[in-house]
């Protein structure tokens, strides 16, 4: 196999709104903790290519995946849909989602990023050369804390013991799959560690951009190994908070590198530990996939658009409370479905893609959604690849995809995120979910080369 890998800055400028925490809360960047990076890996066997990206932002519009995609294309001569765009969620970083009130968007930074895109894929192909792909599951600890079924609120005088784990870590990721790849002087070229865990180490007071735990970790690897470039593979990590988050500034600043360098140890253990793994074969694979909404009548619909209203045109309002802040965004997507339901679109499904990329025994499985951990263990048992890695926030940004527990719950991910972005709730995601990247993993496995 043959593999490059190149990064470039994606760092914005000082001042930019940053994305994350919640809507309207006037989040300007006021310096650079640390750069923000897009990373690209490009791989060629027998033929077929492949690029993988991860880029330290929030997640990107499948209007400017697609973008990004079809100028790489065109810069590297690699298929768009052999091109994955995937981001590390950083709650640190501009708003690229398209998530209206969560951070002001900045179009010249947007406007930019497809060109920096396809520059970075074109740096990557340049830099094939023969690898080995080696392979470690490396125990992971101390970082992850399932927000929906472990309740507990740790002091962060607790959290920030070496010996702390949540009450059900088993709820959690404990540990990172570690993917090296050496080239023919079994010098490190590039390297990926793939771990499920909201990168939300800060708070929703702090003003500095960086990329999160993951981030600041995988620039100190990089460090470390002076000409590699370290990709963070972001997987199931709708339900799961680091066990830092919501701190004051200055306390989430300084447990941002305890956490960070955890979770680099980790890393760095897996690097020593892996073992080498055959590659027989490159594939890829990508499938519009249609996913049902839950039958919302109109009626009900316009019930809560006036509850919302209600919540503004309440006697002493104000602009500070959070409860009203939240009436606005939710409002403004609720009259987006209203519309949309007058001019007689179908609102019954929501389209997003799918797709796979196979490196030998390993299958990239991805969506466009922040997946929970029980969606992720059901591919992972059922799964035919070897090691399949199940990955959210990739070629889109289309919210939660809450489990079945969660969803028969509703509250915040399952039923308020959704209207927030103007779409109906989904009908049940987690069968759906589970039965499309399973699908991708079938073609995968009998699949000789791109789909």
């Amino acid at each position: 196999m043959r593999a490059g890998f190149y990064s470039v800055d994606i760092t914005p400028r000082v001042g930019v709104g940053l994305c994350g925490f919640g809507p309207y809360l006037n989040r300007y960047s006021r310096a650079i903790r640390d750069t923000l990076k897009a990373r690209a890996a490009a791989f060629e066997h027998k033929g077929e290519r492949a690029i993988v990206v991860s880029c330290d932002l929030i997640g990107v519009t499948a209007e400017l995946a697609a973008e990004m995609r079809e100028r790489a294309a065109r810069a590297t001569g690699v298929a768009s849909s052999k091109i994955m765009i995937h981001c590390t969620h950083t709650h640190s970083g501009p708003n690229t989602g398209g998530y209206i009130g969560w951070g002001e968007v900045d179009p010249p930074y947007i406007a930019l990023l497809p060109h920096k895109i396809a520059s970075l894929c074109a740096g990557a192909v340049e830099r094939l050369g023969e690898v080995t792909l080696h392979h470690a599951a490396a125990p992971c600890h101390g970082v992850g804390l399932n927000r929906e079924y472990d309740k507990d609120a740790p002091p962060l005088e607790d959290v920030l013991e070496e010996t702390w784990s949540p009450a059900k870590p088993e709820l959690t990721d404990t540990v990172t799959q570690v993917l090296a790849f050496r080239d023919s002087t079994g010098g490190l070229a590039g390297f990926m560690a793939y771990f499920g865990c909201h990168p939300v180490v800060c708070c929703e007071q702090t003003h500095y951009i960086h990329g999160d735990y993951c981030g600041v970790a995988m620039g100190n690897l990089e460090r470390e190994y002076p000409g590699s470039v370290g990709m963070f593979l972001q997987g199931a990590q709708g339900d799961v908070n680091s066990c830092v988050v919501h701190k004051p500034e200055q306390e989430s600043l300084l447990a941002l590198d305890i956490i960070a360098a955890r979770f680099a140890n980790a890393v760095r253990s897996g690097l020593k530990a892996a073992k080498p793994l055959e590659v027989e074969r490159l594939a890829t694979v990508s499938n519009m996939t249609r996913f049902s909404s839950k039958d919302i009548s109109l009626e009900r619909i316009e019930a809560l658009i006036k509850e919302q209203e209600a919540v503004i045109d309440a006697p002493g309002a104000s602009d500070t409370d959070h409860k009203l802040r939240m009436a606005v965004v939710t409002l403004n997507g609720l009259r987006q479905i209203e519309q949309q339901m007058r001019r007689g679109i179908d609102l019954s499904f929501q389209e997003g893609e799918v797709q796979g990329v196979r490196v030998g025994p390993v299958v990239l499985l991805s969506a466009p959604f922040e997946i929970m951990q029980a969606i992720k263990n059901d591919v992972v048992g059922r799964a035919r690849a070897q090691l399949p890695l199940v990955m959210g926030i990739t070629n889109g940004s289309m919210g939660y995809a809450p489990d079945k527990q969660a969803a028969a719950r509703g509250g915040y991910a399952a039923d308020i995120v959704p209207m927030i972005v103007g779409r109906l709730p989904y009908r049940d995601i987690h069968s759906e979910l589970v039965e499309a990247l399973l699908e991708a993993d079938r073609q995968l496995d009998g699949a000789p080369g791109g789909i």
